[in-house]
């Protein structure tokens, strides 16, 4: 079995990154696919998202995966070893930790980044989907994803700033599949935050579009109960499956090559 592996990757924050990646693997997790869930972004929104804890013990993390590639041992653990559970049937979590910044410019320094991808392929046949969180950065740990990916998702938030910075990250995907990574490709943007009777947002996405860039659908609706969701630790597809945010989710999950 392989396991389709995701990244979900933005350099600004504030689009909606670790919302779209905790809500599409919960989706797929609710459809019966077996699914994992991996934090790199030192924040950890998804992690705390999808467990309601706000931090994890560093030890069973991405810290405590990242931090024994430091320390050379006969007895190194898999990264299934790393894995927490989560509330929702079929979902795991390789969880973030704040130590992760710390250890960001040693595994740099040692060229780790390979390590990931290494640890996937040997974890692959346990798993139907991989979902990739990435830091607002383009740093070790999104590099990491990147080369340990095949596909790229990438949030947009119908900002005139944000389109710019879109051809940019593009661009980074492109040079990041011809150096390191030939089966990494962008399967799409996802537009997020989208208000339909905004003007600027409709333009922007229907110029993308008219670029030949691959635009998403559906665009996932701005709403107040995404924060609701946030508060309550469950995925829309758990918390509401019935709202039009819900179904937006789903319908985008099931519309991914």
């Amino acid at each position: 079995m392989h396991a389709i592996r995701r990244v979900v990757f933005n350099q600004k924050g504030g689009v909606g990154k670790s919302t779209i990646t905790a809500n599409l693997a919960a989706v797929a997790a609710k459809r019966g696919k077996k699914v994992l869930l991996i934090d790199l972004d030192a924040q950890g929104n998804a992690s705390h998202y999808l467990s309601g804890v706000l931090e994890q013990d560093a030890k069973q993390s991405a810290a405590g995966f990242f931090g024994q590639m430091l320390n050379i041992s006969m007895y190194s653990k898999e990264l299934q070893e790393f894995l927490s559970p989560t509330p929702f049937d079929d979902l795991q979590l390789l969880a973030s930790h704040p130590e992760l910044s710390e250890l960001m410019g040693k595994l740099e320094s040692r060229y780790k980044m390979f390590k990931l991808k290494e640890a996937l392929d040997q974890a692959a046949g346990d798993f139907d989907e991989i979902w990739i969180d990435t830091p607002p950065a383009l740093n070790f740990f999104t590099l990491s994803a990147l080369i340990a990916a095949e596909r790229c998702l990438i949030p947009f938030d119908c900002d005139a700033f944000s389109r710019q910075a879109l051809y940019n990250l593009m661009a980074s995907v492109e040079e990041i599949r011809a150096d390191h990574n030939p089966a990494l490709r962008v399967e799409g943007i996802v537009v997020n935050q989208y208000q339909p009777r905004a003007s600027l947002p409709a333009r922007l996405v229907a110029e993308l579009r008219a670029e030949g860039l691959p635009v998403l659908d559906p665009p996932l609706s701005a709403s107040v109960k995404i924060r609701e969701s946030h508060d309550a630790a469950r995925p829309m597809i758990y918390l509401d499956p019935k709202h039009k945010l819900s179904q937006e989710f789903a319908t985008l999950y099931d519309n991914l090559a």
